[in-house]
């Protein structure tokens, strides 16, 4: 795919194909039946139309809209939005490769979004109807949040109170690295994932480096890019208290989503629920959740949600006041396995390419906390990936994988 970069007038965000565009490595596709990403498009988004379906009371507007968009991703090509959409004209912009085309032979991440974008559509999210604003996959969200395992998860915290700090510290981290499993999308087909070791699970463990960039009591801002609500957005906001009760940062940048995406991304709605659900539990997590409520109050634990983490662009093509915050930081950690995906660019790079390398665009030192649910991986060592390709399994998209990857 030829390298174009374009700009819109609305918000300034840059088309670019992806970091090093000019390499070899191919732009995963969709279009080979069996393929991880075929899977998402032929069976996942199928089965998330009728679930969103049978979630809400929706009319018959929307019955017929989402009907007709499951026929066409299923059987027809990719149809623009109508020029009376209010983004009709950046999604133009963004789509003009590919509207006439079928599905699946879009670039798999820009298919992905756009699927997205015309289920919002599809049940009048952006209207002004009754049905604005109203999240489709609040109801799955609430239901995770509500369930026993958080319960479980949460009465946990409790034999961690008296732990030395080092020692919980990675405790934590390792509980927000493994929470990215709970992902309701990931979920809509595959299931729950097999439960993965907290340190044999680690295809890449750059845990130590990540901490040395977050000396105790550094006078310093992180930016935190959340991936999922629910079960993965409690423990980061839980590491995240971690940090700034020892002071490993004096202030924390939580980025969300500023609409409903991917099932489970995490919005500032859901950032209110999980905190609501830490400070109504007993014992430990009660007083994180106190604690976060106050920092969001004290403006130490800030909430921002951009337009562009809804783009379906990589990070190169972020745009310049999104890269000024991003430059602005110590460290920005990104969860999650689309993160790491746009970080790092949908291709199928050579597993053993330097994660430095690909994001060295990236304006200041970067962290991927990532379970692995998708093809993209780089940064393994060959001893690794001979052990990966020795035990068979889907490796790269099962989930029981996960790494931390960082560049200073």
């Amino acid at each position: 795919m030829t390298e174009k970069t374009s700009r819109t007038p609305d918000d300034g965000i840059a088309n670019r194909s992806g970091p090093a565009a000019g390499r070899d490595a191919p732009v995963i596709l969709s279009n080979q039946p069996g393929s991880f990403a075929w899977g998402v498009l032929a069976k996942r988004h199928p089965a998330l139309i009728q679930q969103v379906r049978d979630a809400f009371p929706y009319g018959r507007r929307q019955h017929e809209a989402l009907d007709a968009l499951l026929d066409e991703i299923t059987r027809g090509v990719v149809e623009p939005l109508v020029p009376s959409e209010h983004d009709h004209a950046q999604w133009a912009d963004w789509g003009r490769e590919y509207f006439g085309r079928p599905w699946f032979d879009a670039p798999f991440l820009w298919a992905e979004s756009y699927f997205y974008r015309r289920l919002l559509g599809a049940i009048e999210y952006f209207g002004t109807g009754p049905w604005q604003g109203i999240d489709p996959f609040a109801p799955f969200k609430r239901a995770e949040l509500r369930g026993a395992a958080v319960d479980e998860e949460l009465r946990a915290l409790d034999a961690l109170a008296d732990v030395p700090p080092d020692e919980r510290a990675r405790a934590l981290l390792h509980a927000s690295l493994w929470g990215n499993r709970a992902d309701l999308g990931f979920r809509v087909t595959e299931g729950e994932a097999a439960p993965g070791d907290a340190t044999g699970g680690l295809v890449v463990d750059d845990g130590a480096v990540l901490w040395q960039l977050l000396p105790a009591g550094a006078s310093t801002t992180v930016a935190v890019v959340a991936d999922n609500a629910g079960r993965e957005l409690i423990p980061d906001l839980i590491l995240i208290d971690h940090l700034l009760l020892h002071r490993h940062a004096e202030r924390i940048v939580l980025h969300v989503k500023p609409r409903p995406y991917f099932v489970s991304d995490a919005m500032t709605a859901d950032v209110v629920d999980c905190l609501r659900r830490l400070a109504e539990a007993p014992g430990e997590a009660g007083g994180i959740g106190g604690r976060l409520w106050d920092a969001m109050a004290n403006g130490c634990l800030e909430v921002r949600a951009h337009p562009f983490f809804c783009a379906p662009l990589p990070y190169e093509g972020m745009p310049e006041d999104l890269r000024e915050q991003f430059a602005a930081v110590s460290l920005t950690v990104l969860k999650g396995d689309l993160n790491y995906r746009r970080l790092v660019g949908d291709r199928m790079w050579d597993v053993m390419t330097p994660f430095a390398d690909l994001t060295a665009y990236f304006p200041g030192a970067v962290a991927a906390l990532r379970t692995l649910k998708s093809d993209v991986i780089v940064g393994l060592e060959q001893k690794t990936l001979d052990a990966l390709e020795r035990g068979g399994g889907a490796w790269r998209t099962s989930g029981t994988r996960a790494l931390v990857q960082v560049r200073r």
